[in-house]
């Protein structure tokens, strides 16, 4: 599986930009996506998480009520829309997939480059 993302950029506090992140490879094995991001001096952190069917997403507290992850399995694509952002949102965002081989229950996981997100006050 391979994952490039897109769409970071400079903004505003309080303006907001959509994540894109491109699956490419074996995309039916995919069981679940997330994005992550790692700001300066800190660990990485879990922003957003999506099963494979789009039906289940968990946010992390931080970010819940401004940001809205979503997929388009037609397009193998995952997507974090980003609304009123913060300063603290800072941070390179990751795109991950999580992958689970049933032939022997192997776990795998992939990550994209990161893109830079950077929110000025």
């Amino acid at each position: 599986v391979q994952l490039v993302e897109s769409g970071g950029g400079l903004v505003q506090a309080g303006g907001s930009l959509r994540l894109s992140c491109a699956a490419s490879g074996s995309t039916l094995s995919i069981n679940a996506m997330g994005w992550y991001r790692r700001a300066p001096g800190k660990q990485r952190e879990l922003v957003a998480g999506i099963t494979s069917d789009g039906d289940v997403t968990n946010y992390a507290d931080s970010v819940k009520g401004r940001f809205t992850i979503s997929k388009d399995n037609a397009k193998n694509t995952m997507y974090l829309q980003m609304n009123s952002l913060k300063p603290e949102d800072t941070a390179v965002y990751y795109c991950n997939a999580y992958v689970v081989d049933y032939s022997d229950y192997s776990k795998y996981e992939f990550w994209g480059q990161g893109t830079q997100v950077t929110v000025s006050s």
